[in-house]
């Protein structure tokens, strides 16, 4: 097809997929996957547009602050869905809990590390397969546990302690399993986990625990919260400057780390102020983040165009076989660990679905978009496909008792 052909069909092609994503959520039984054909308008507009997609009038969409915004406003996202109490569930099955930590932090990554020898992918695209098997699990699995009527509260659980064991779980396994592929720098990189994920999460958290918190617990939060708002200000108007001059690159990596935890305080209790006056901010904040992970999704296919066009379909099979053994090994080891059906497939969901967005803003962070984060791009609409499969599979083969 000559060029203006091809031209026309690209365009005929996004547009259907698109107009398919918005009638979707017309349709209650199809509405579950609205977000996956969203994921696929993004990812043909990104192969079919690259340039278009990452130029905006000469600006660079992939520009790294936009990119950590992004990033940040899908982890909030994600954070406001979360409650101080799913972390109470440690408490009320600890046995469930860690066999959920244990297969999902070991089955994936060593799967992951399986198939890039299996396939030998370019080291980076290997890399970026290991990364995503090393993230955290996302509230994708918390959804498709509702959706199969498993056990809720252990997949709620075991999503909030493996996200705040990220930053040490996933820069550790990349270190083992992935450093003589790239340059993985362990501190590096968990001080990135910390900026991208758990400084938004834990913004959420502080907004959840300042709806039922006593005036006491509200006068310290808000004096915490002063301080950061001053600390960040002297930092801004040339105090970072100054500190600069005295302190060390290790002492100023820390005061930057400082002043990330402490932003949270800050973002925490101005987004609990705003909630109570607008109340429909909460219900808004999981549209957006599903806006940061389709323009993540859209950046990262523009970006890696030409490899995925050498290693698109390879990387297809790979999702589809690193997806299928996070499922099975997270069922069948949790059952063999004694946990009951309901419980198991809460487990399998945990270990199957990953982060894909922290998989993404690690791959920026690295300057490898185009590359290590190309597995996330493939995963992400992968992941939901299968997991709404599967949790309509169990929905309908519910089990009435707890063995």
């Amino acid at each position: 097809m000559d060029p203006l052909t091809n031209h026309v069909f690209g365009a005929v092609l996004v547009v259907l997929t698109v107009a398919l994503a918005v009638s979707l959520r017309f349709s209650p039984k199809l509405r579950g996957y609205q977000f996956t054909v969203w994921i696929v308008a993004v990812v043909l507009a990104g192969m079919i547009y690259p340039d278009h997609i990452l130029h905006l009038n000469g600006w660079d969409m992939r520009n790294k602050w936009v990119m950590l915004i992004a990033i940040q406003m899908v982890m909030f996202g994600m954070g406001t869905q979360m409650r101080l109490h799913d972390f109470a569930g440690v408490l009320k099955s600890p046995r469930g809990v860690f066999v959920g930590i244990i297969c999902h932090f070991s089955v994936m990554p060593l799967v992951g590390l399986a198939l890039t020898k299996i396939f030998h992918f370019e080291p980076e695209i290997a890399a970026g397969v290991i990364l995503i098997g090393s993230c955290s699990s996302g509230l994708a699995s918390n959804v498709m546990a509702y959706m199969a009527r498993s056990n809720l509260a252990l997949s709620v659980t075991v999503t909030a302690v493996t996200t705040m064991l990220a930053p040490i779980m996933t820069p550790l396994w990349m270190k083992l399993l992935a450093g003589t592929m790239v340059e993985v720098k362990f501190f590096n990189m968990m001080v990135e986990i910390i900026k991208i994920v758990l400084v938004p999460i834990g913004a959420a958290l502080l907004h959840d625990y300042l709806k039922h918190a006593s005036a006491e617990g509200k006068k310290i939060v808000l004096g915490i919260a002063t301080f950061a708002a001053l600390w960040l200000g002297f930092l801004a108007l040339g105090g970072w400057d100054m500190l600069t001059t005295r302190f060390s690159d290790g002492a100023l990596t820390a005061i930057a780390l400082g002043g990330f935890l402490l932003s949270a305080f800050v973002i925490g209790v101005v987004y609990h102020a705003l909630a109570k006056r607008l109340p429909w901010l909460d219900g808004v904040m999981p549209a957006l983040a599903i806006v940061g992970i389709l323009y993540v999704t859209a950046m990262t296919t523009a970006s890696g165009r030409d490899n995925l066009m050498k290693v698109g379909a390879l990387l297809f099979v790979a999702s589809v076989l690193h997806n299928s053994a996070g499922y099975f090994f997270g069922y069948f080891l949790s059952r063999w660990a004694g946990l009951d059906k309901n419980s198991a497939r809460s487990i399998a969901f945990e270990v199957g679905l990953q982060n894909g967005g922290m998989a993404s803003g690690l791959a920026s962070a690295m300057g490898k978009l185009g590359t290590v984060g190309l597995a996330a791009a493939i995963f992400i609409p992968w992941m939901n496909i299968s997991g709404s499969v599967l949790a309509n599979y169990w929905r309908k083969r519910p089990v009435f008792r707890v063995e």
